[in-house]
């Protein structure tokens, strides 16, 4: 017989897995859509032009996780003023759970065998008055040194590092949603600092400038495509 006790401690369970599957994230948000990067993202525009990617780090793995994580990825080299020469990496992934998340690059890096030399928060001027917050890294291997600068949004925030990365993944999923991700990574081998992550910047600034606005959420976050797009027209 079932006595008092037990319908109680059997209620309590039942209550305690019913609030953990009501706390679950169920809705998928993507700001990217069914739209793909590779048709997106201009392989000419102002100064730049796209040449052959050789050389580029990756988000590869030996287990295949990169597949899992991401579902699309573009990498490319651009030439540009000055014999300016800069790598680009999009990389984006349309679940981020927490088994599937996007790899910073400090992880990535030292994967292929480099150091991470400096790293230091950094500040993304786009123009029209929207900054991106990231990061600026400086990977050494031998014969080798890049300087690059990234930023990373997962859903509708920029977090700059892992910790901000998981405690925004967390609040995004006391909300009920499942969020896209996107990293964004530009890097030259350019031999000074201020040299090297100002030519970053300012190819982050053309290439915002001339991708379309429908894909600028994507990369930065809808309230600041909305900011770009409304000083633009101003």
């Amino acid at each position: 017989m079932i006595n008092r006790r037990d319908l109680l401690i059997g209620g309590a369970c039942f209550a305690t897995a019913a609030a953990a599957e009501g706390l679950r994230p169920h809705r998928h948000v993507t700001l990217l859509g069914d739209r793909e990067l590779e048709k997106l993202i201009p392989k000419s525009f102002g100064a730049w032009q796209a040449r052959e990617a050789d050389g580029i780090v990756t988000p590869q793995s030996e287990d295949s996780l990169a597949a899992r994580l991401y579902n699309q990825s573009v990498g490319r080299i651009y030439a540009g003023p000055d014999n300016g020469l800069v790598m680009l990496l999009i990389a984006y992934g349309n679940t981020q759970s927490d088994t599937l998340q996007l790899h910073r690059p400090e992880v990535c890096y030292p994967a292929f065998g480099f150091t991470i030399a400096e790293s230091q928060p950094a500040r993304f001027d786009l123009g029209h008055g929207v900054v991106v917050p990231g990061r600026n890294l400086v990977a050494t291997s031998p014969g080798r040194e890049e300087r690059i600068s990234y930023w990373t949004r997962i859903g509708e925030y920029l977090p700059t590092s892992n910790t901000e990365q998981r405690k925004m993944k967390f609040r995004i999923a006391l909300s009920g949603v499942i969020p896209d991700g996107v990293l964004v990574r530009i890097s030259n081998m350019r031999g000074d600092d201020a040299e090297g992550f100002g030519l970053n910047e300012r190819f982050a600034a053309d290439l915002l400038n001339a991708v379309a606005p429908v894909v600028r959420p994507a990369l930065i976050t809808t309230e600041k495509a909305h900011r770009m797009a409304a000083v633009a027209k101003a």
